[in-house]
């Protein structure tokens, strides 16, 4: 039996609670207040308000002590359900809000003609009966669920307030937004807050600055970053070794241009489902209306049907580290993470149908390869499908049956576990996922691949079969990196800015202990670099040594190499780890044997 999802779990009607307990909170400390809406998130729980004074950071210790106050007194929470739409509008204006006049029901009358006609409408009374037998109660509009009384609200904490345009439309009034969190146990929240410390030490937007990867500028734009010295080389260790397993598995390189006529995305369906995420057109002189680049597989199409193609040709790989810009919402960007110009790791295959399989359990393995090397081995399968409610796909159901039953064939074949996700397919074809799980147990979907009949048959894609006759390939869309912004800021949390050995943008760093030593170590640093293939670095500044190796570590470079009279007259070098501090002197042949694994 599948486990219960979140929204099913205890743990979310508990945060649902607490979130009524926090509005209910905010009712006694600020009279007048506007409640809007306040449900469970992924990792707690917030509600927006519209308060009459401003409510500031300061202020949640106090909302915080009225919270826990409220929850000792083991308030019933009972569901309410209006017999019709004309008492729920009265229960409004009467009972929720607390006799301050029907302007503080402003938002939760809005919600109530949000409800669609003929569906019920339900409420949740938190009450109780004081020592002198009077009734007290919160009641608030609400779909639910909730838990039986606020005594079981015991383990929270309110994290921080934000501004929030109601309804997510910035048209609309800006509100208050105060997040918190709850668990069952003080010991998961004990966890969590404690998690959320070392996420901040973590932050890849942090130590993207103080390691020199990456930068931003407010001249360039929100989303777009600039990749520094240090982040280029990261991207390019990366990008030379996905090439390496690339071509040993048959794939071949193609390039394509950063924008199209806009007749090519009208032909894949882009510019139909996908319209929202690319940025405005552009039309030349000859009233041409071109399209900057939110996807790379049209192009790779067009490449496909440039020529005519054999059944002995199939299968056709190709792969392109290609880059391309989607318009995310400005709240929405996330350093790194979700950026607005990002370079993903993409290959198109074309395929007979009895290639499908083999082909498919391919590309799982070089996805699995791949996270592997990076040492992210803590990861679940899940299997995208088509939501069968929703508008926003193409093709015919007969295609979409076929390849979500190719990958959950191929999934059982290699004996991949795997969840279904419905919903979460791409536009034209079914998918595969890959998420893993960090060092803080953070979940992230990377690696995907997916099976896609419906833009073979909108390109109208041919190959001619041993029989002669045309025959129409099956294309598979995969990117185990997902795109190389995204998987370098993951990396950076991962290790908290401590790369492996391999790949580490500087993997030694050499300093001289003085002027005098600098001569060898300008030597030994050509060595290194031109004959062993060895990134580093040279620090010839006059500072202590002490300094110089606090600096090296910092910048957490994994192997330091002091030099100084005994080590030129010895021929050794001082061995300093990242990891496990001073190893002491050794030959050179010596440290290179010992890094030659690691790389």
């Amino acid at each position: 039996m599948a486990a219960p999802s979140y929204e099913e779990s205890y743990l979310y009607r508990l945060r649902h609670s607490a979130a009524h307990l926090m509005a209910q909170a905010l009712t006694e400390l600020y009279p007048g207040i506007k409640l809007a809406i306040g449900p469970p998130i992924e990792n707690g729980f917030y509600y927006d308000v519209e308060a009459p004074t401003p409510i500031r950071e300061e202020d949640l210790t106090k909302i915080e002590s009225k919270m826990k106050e409220l929850a000792k007194l083991d308030q019933r929470i009972i569901r309410l359900v209006a017999s019709n739409r004309e008492e729920a509008r009265s229960k409004i204006l009467e009972e929720t809000t607390l006799g301050q006049g029907p302007e503080v029901a402003e938002y939760k009358l809005q919600l109530l003609e949000a409800v669609p006609e003929g569906e019920e409408v339900s409420f949740y009374d938190q009450q109780r009966t004081d020592r002198a037998g009077t009734l007290h109660r919160f009641i608030d509009l609400c779909r639910g669920p909730h838990v039986d009384t606020t005594k079981e609200i015991k383990h929270f904490k309110l994290m921080s307030i934000a501004g929030a345009y109601w309804r997510g439309d910035s048209k609309n009034k800006q509100l208050t937004r105060i997040y918190g969190t709850a668990f069952e146990s003080a010991e998961e929240l004990e966890t969590h807050l404690h998690n959320l410390e070392e996420a901040k030490r973590r932050d890849h937007r942090i130590l993207g600055r103080e390691l020199g990867l990456f930068m931003f500028s407010p001249r360039v734009g929100p989303g777009l970053p600039l990749w520094l010295p240090k982040g280029a080389t990261l991207r390019d260790t990366m990008v030379s070794f996905l090439k390496e397993e690339q071509l040993k598995r048959g794939y071949e390189p193609v390039i394509t241009p950063q924008i199209a006529s806009i007749r090519l995305y009208e032909k894949s369906g882009h510019v139909i489902t996908y319209k929202d995420k690319m940025f405005p057109f552009m039309e030349d002189d000859e009233k041409e209306t071109y399209i900057l680049k939110p996807m790379n597989c049209p192009f790779h199409i067009e490449i496909y049907q440039a020529q005519m193609r054999s059944y002995r040709d199939l299968p056709i790989r190709y792969a392109e580290f290609g880059t391309v810009h989607r318009y995310e919402q400005s709240g929405e960007v996330t350093g790194i993470l979700r950026a607005r110009g990002f370079t993903q790791d993409d290959a198109h295959l074309f395929v007979r149908p009895d290639q499908l399989l083999s082909e498919f359990i391919g590309v799982v393995d070089l996805m699995k390869a791949v996270l592997n090397r990076l040492g992210l081995k803590d990861y679940r399968a899940r299997v995208g499908t088509k939501d069968p409610a929703s508008s926003k796909y193409i093709g015919h159901d007969d295609n979409w049956t076929a390849a979500t039953a190719a990958i959950e064939e191929a999934c059982k074949t290699i004996g991949l576990d795997y969840e279904l996700s419905p919903g979460d397919a791409a536009f034209y074809g079914p998918k595969l996922d890959l998420i893993i799980k960090d060092a803080l147990g953070r979940d992230w979907q990377m690696g995907t691949v997916q099976v896609d009949y419906n833009l073979p048959e909108r390109f109208e894609l041919e190959y001619t079969g041993e029989d002669s006759k045309p025959h129409r390939p099956i294309m598979i869309h995969r990117a185990p990196f997902g795109s190389l912004e995204r998987m370098i800021g993951l990396l950076t949390e991962q290790y908290a800015g401590a790369f492996p050995y391999w790949l580490s943008p500087v993997q030694v760093a050499i300093l001289p202990i003085s002027d005098r030593h600098v001569e060898a170590a300008v030597a030994l640093k050509e060595k290194l670099r031109d004959v062993h293939g060895i990134r580093v670095s040279l620090d010839d500044r006059r500072e202590t040594l002490g300094k110089k190796i606090r600096e090296s570590q910092l910048q957490k470079v994994p192997f330091m190499l002091v030099l100084g009279d005994r080590d030129i007259e010895q021929g050794t070098v001082g061995v300093r780890s990242r990891e496990d501090g001073d190893l002491g002197a050794m030959s050179l042949e010596a440290f290179l044997e010992k890094v030659a694994p690691l790389r």
